[in-house]
């Protein structure tokens, strides 16, 4: 039987699904199951503050007191979801096994898109591939955790999948229309800035509009809000039964973000400036910048028609937007940029197709700094230590039933322990942005529930962008000083009077 070909009119990609959505290369394959087995390494490791952190909350996820169950966080509920599937697993090992499912995945997605974007290029499956390999792998995006960026990452390629194949078929596309938009909505419950599907959408529908007209790109569009809508239904549904109202999280997830935003440019400005330099100097060196020069050297353009480099475009500037707005400039933000810079290789492979032995020079350089940053920064830093030496003494001399609170952040210590919080705020940020005169924390350090271990980080709650000052009363009259373990002072509850020195 003959093999049907499926082409496009509108896009210029004629494109075989059925051979694009095939393993593409064995060489894809090798590359995903090569990114997840370098992560073996960290399946064991101590969990990071936002690791155990997550798995602490998802734990207790049910109706109570805050947004999820008893705590606050600024996050969306499938991310809760997945560190709650993370905790049936195992706990530690379980989420970092999601994370190689993860990156394995999004390795072969990347693949996907390089089939599909240039099925004529022999190589374009194969060097998208690697684009997601190596950018998920460098030290230098803050990938030895698994974290929101990671596990959002191949929702979005998978609707770039989507996209891609919608504006490239030549029947009807209603499906993968609807798909698209059933996948951003994971992708942003997920991370709620990793809204590139929608970008990529948007700009590939003004592009089919010129070529299929109005009316059909009209039927795609609803098609893809239909997606959106149904799947926003879905999960806000089950977030309300687990006991997460609409409106609470809709002031967690989009109204806190520019509250922090105003709260950490205002108070916090010299460590937001340092961390932002740090956070250049890891784009910089990873050698994601080279991938985007590339498209300015003197090489030949492909007689290709199609919507692609537009979209690269303007997935990348929105996901550069995400980056600098994140406000904390931590480097797993740059994990962010994945899709773009997958799109863009892509884009390169099909339009200007002389520059994939340049893209594969940049991809081995980047891959040289890699192995450099994890040969001279092998284990976990200082701080790290530090944070599982407190959660291990906890664990070790707390009684069953005990709580505790960390002032302020680094909540793996109490996942680490196995204590619970009477404190709704397991993060720094929100406390500074929600409960910065600390009246929340006084009341419950006041209160019958109060926690029976304190873990301040240093020798007293003062920080930036809060005022300890009757905090810091009762935590002298109530709590005594236990041990000191590296910047962290350990309190426990006691019935006479403490002071914060011992």
């Amino acid at each position: 039987m003959r093999r049907r070909e499926v082409t496009t009119r509108a896009g210029g990609y004629p494109v075989p699904i059925r051979t694009a959505l095939r393993l593409p290369l064995i060489s894809t394959v090798v590359l995903a199951l090569g990114t997840a087995v370098l992560r073996l390494p960290y399946l064991h490791r101590p969990l990071s503050p936002d690791e155990g952190g997550f798995l602490l909350l998802a734990g207790q996820w049910s109706p109570g007191s805050s947004v999820y169950g008893d705590y606050w966080v600024d996050r969306p509920p499938l991310l809760i979801g997945i560190f709650e599937l993370a905790g049936w697993l195992g706990g530690g090992a379980g989420l970092r096994a999601l994370g190689m499912v993860a990156v394995a995945v999004s390795v072969v997605l990347a693949g996907v898109i390089g089939r599909l974007a240039a099925p004529g290029r022999r190589w374009a499956a194969t060097l998208t591939a690697a684009t997601a390999a190596v950018f998920l792998s460098t030290p230098l995006f803050g990938t030895r955790e698994v974290n929101g960026e990671m596990l959002a990452v191949p929702f979005v390629l998978a609707g770039l999948v989507a996209v891609l194949h919608a504006v490239t078929t030549e029947s009807r596309a209603t499906g993968w229309w609807a798909g698209a938009g059933i996948l951003a909505v994971c992708a942003v419950a997920v991370k709620q800035n990793m809204a590139d599907v929608v970008v990529a959408g948007a700009v590939a529908l003004m592009w089919q509009a010129r070529a299929r007209g109005l009316r059909r790109t009209a039927y795609d569009a609803l098609a893809a809000v239909a997606g959106g809508v149904a799947a926003l239904v879905a999960f806000l549904a089950w977030a309300e039964a687990r006991g997460t109202e609409p409106r609470a999280l809709w002031d967690a997830a989009v109204s806190f973000r520019f509250e922090a935003a105003s709260v950490i440019s205002t108070d916090d400005p010299h460590n937001t400036t340092d961390r932002l330099r740090g956070l250049v100097r890891a784009f910089r060196l990873s050698g994601a910048p080279l991938l985007l020069l590339l498209p300015l050297l003197p090489f030949p353009r492909a007689r290709e028609r199609g919507c692609l480099p537009f979209v690269a475009a303007a997935v990348l500037l929105w996901e550069m937007v995400g980056v600098a707005g994140g406000g904390s400039y931590w480097w797993h933000y740059l994990i962010g940029l994945v899709p773009g810079l997958v799109l863009l290789v892509a884009a390169l492979a099909r339009h200007r197709p002389g520059l994939q032995v340049p893209v594969v020079a940049v991809l081995a350089l980047a891959v040289v700094m890699a192995v450099h940053t994890a040969v001279f920064h092998p284990g976990p830093s200082r701080e790290a230590r530090e944070n599982e030496a407190a959660g291990a003494y906890l664990a070790a001399h707390a009684r069953p039933g005990d709580t505790g609170v960390v002032a302020f952040g680094v909540p793996s210590i109490l996942q680490r322990a196995g204590l619970e919080s009477p404190y709704r705020y397991l993060w720094s940020l929100p406390v500074r942005v929600r409960d910065p005169e600390l009246t929340e924390l006084t009341r419950v350090l006041e209160s019958r529930d109060r926690p029976d271990w304190v873990v301040v980080a240093g020798d007293t709650l003062e920080t930036w962008g809060v005022d300890p000052a009757r905090a810091q009363q009762v935590l002298n009259t109530r709590y005594r000083a236990d041990v000191t373990i590296g910047r962290w002072h350990l309190f426990h509850v006691m019935t006479g009077r403490g002071t914060l020195s011992g």
